[in-house]
């Protein structure tokens, strides 16, 4: 979940080959018995069930980009003709005996240790210095707390299309929040968590309560983001008007008669409730 595939597209689409296909296969998703049949594709009648030719993976990736997720969970027969196809750019259907050529770039990628499994003689040696030719570390996203927004922008913009909202920003508390949090699902866990405060928001700002529970709670979340005492229920509140005030105030230009006018109370409650919450309207001008 770190964002491999992620990373491979972004690689296909910055080069030469961005017009052309990209193939992304997970090698672990695929039962064993099939993978053969995936990558290089089968000829009518090689096995029960094959009823007409199929074009596998690399075929049809012509030559664009093929991302092999995964890639430790291969067979040993299929890491040999893996390795042909890489030293050669030649492979067969299955049951078939016409060579067929391919100059598809291959992205390969793993969460599991390589050199361990070479160990145990479960990855073959040869395999793994022919795809290590640029290897690319992808550290988890708490690592990486610099990708955090980047990615959630995206992701809002992608699941705002999906649903029909326009969501226009991420408030500074979720953003607060979610940089604090240690997201052990990593890139998975963060589109997730977006995708779902896109679904429950009404409003054109993404809230801090439109979060999982999960990044709301110290201890489900690991994140010590509220102190643990008796003062949670205060602090949770002061948190949801802040932002509530803060909001509205950053859409009326810090204006804080609009403010009160558009939440429905007097000039006299946000007033005391600025100096209660050391909120500074001009900030928001």
């Amino acid at each position: 979940g770190t964002g491999k595939e992620l990373v491979a597209r972004a690689v296909h689409h910055s080069g030469g080959r961005k017009n052309e296909p990209f193939i992304a296969v997970n090698c672990a998703a695929l039962p064993e018995n099939l993978i053969e049949s995936e990558l290089f594709g089968h000829e009518k009648g090689s096995f029960t069930g094959a009823s007409n030719q199929r074009k596998g993976r690399f075929e049809i990736a012509g030559n664009g980009t093929l991302f092999l997720d995964e890639i430790g969970d291969l067979s040993s027969a299929v890491q040999v003709k893996l390795l042909r196809v890489l030293q050669e750019r030649v492979f067969e259907r299955v049951g078939g005996h016409m060579p067929i050529r391919t100059n598809a770039r291959l992205v390969a990628a793993t969460s599991r240790n390589l050199e361990s499994l070479m160990v145990e003689n479960k990855f073959r040696e040869d395999l793994y210095y022919r795809l290590n030719v640029f290897p690319i570390f992808l550290p988890p996203l708490r690592e990486r707390k610099s990708d955090i927004i980047l990615l959630a922008d995206h992701f809002l913009n992608k699941y705002n299309q999906v649903y029909n909202k326009n969501i226009k920003r991420i408030s500074t508390p979720a953003i607060n929040m979610m940089m604090s949090y240690h997201w052990p699902g990593n890139v998975r866990e963060l589109e997730n968590c977006i995708e779902r405060a896109v679904i429950v928001t009404n409003n054109n700002v993404l809230s801090a309560y439109d979060l999982p529970p999960s990044l709301q709670t110290a201890k489900e979340s690991g994140t010590q983001i509220i102190p643990d005492n008796d003062t949670n229920y205060d602090t949770l509140v002061s948190s949801f008007e802040r932002e509530v005030i803060v909001d509205s105030l950053k859409k009326h230009r810090g204006n804080v008669a609009a403010t009160a006018r558009a939440l429905g109370t007097t000039q006299r409650v946000i007033h005391y409730k600025i100096l209660k919450l050391g909120i500074e309207p001009k900030k928001y001008s």
